[in-house]
């Protein structure tokens, strides 16, 4: 029997249900992640407090509502992260079946490595960038300058910066899509890896933090992730070869 398209008007109607499930979930969840936002604004804070001496561990607002804001914001980001799994399984279940069988074989490993690259983009931000170009920052005007970091700054800077390293992690992960669906080759990637490493080197120099040790701990991982998406793809040539 032949699959039937839905009319257009039950695609819509599938659509709202399935926002608003996401809308009522996204409410619970960011209401647990005010509930729990205390613990979440510690680690949140944890690399710049490495970095400053005990009794100068404080942020402070300028702005009357500046840190219920911000408690609103770290919950709804919370939210977000503890509701994903539920997102996610929303998008796929209106999208997976308008897909061909082989599309929907290529799309969900790409969205859940999508995903991995993403949090081990911030992760390494959090571990390793942040607490470097804090105590390079915070010691750079000592002892003439003293620190006095507010919480809107501080959160702006981290949640930016947190945001960047995520997406720039994605960056093998949309090479080799773009290979598996034949719009680069390992060929193309080779001829201009010249041309790559100058593009990662540019981005970084715009996006990190302006000191040369967060420089070059963005670029790092990005020429690895370029070097070794060439040889997946070159892999990936070759099983297509071979498979005729």
């Amino acid at each position: 029997m032949e699959k039937t398209e839905k009319p257009f008007w039950d695609h819509l109607e599938e659509l709202r249900d399935r926002l608003m499930k996401s809308l009522y979930v996204l409410l619970a969840t960011s209401t647990l992640g005010y509930l729990i936002r205390a613990p979440i604004l510690e680690f949140l804070k944890a690399p710049l407090f490495a970095a400053l001496p005990l009794d100068k561990q404080h942020l402070y607002f300028t702005g009357l509502f500046d840190s219920f804001f911000n408690a609103l914001q770290v919950a709804l980001i919370a939210g977000v992260f503890i509701g994903s799994p539920f997102f996610l399984y929303q998008i796929w279940a209106f999208v997976g079946p308008g897909l061909h069988k082989h599309e929907r074989a290529v799309a969900m490993p790409f969205v859940v490595a999508g995903t991995i690259f993403f949090f081990a983009g911030a992760a390494f931000a959090y571990y390793l960038v942040l607490p470097v170009g804090f105590k390079f920052f915070l010691e750079f005007g000592q002892p003439m300058d003293v620190p006095l970091i507010t919480v809107r700054e501080y959160f702006t800077i981290l949640y930016r910066l947190l945001l960047l390293f995520g997406a720039s992690f994605e960056l093998p992960v949309v090479l080799v899509l773009l290979a598996k669906v034949g719009v680069l080759s390992h060929a193309t990637l080779v001829a201009h890896r010249r041309t790559a490493v100058i593009a990662i080197t540019l981005t970084c120099a715009m996006v990190a933090p302006p000191d040369i040790m967060s420089m070059l701990l963005m670029m790092a991982p990005l020429y690895v992730f370029f070097e070794g998406a060439i040889q997946v793809i070159r892999v990936m040539e070759k099983r297509r070869v071979v498979r005729g």
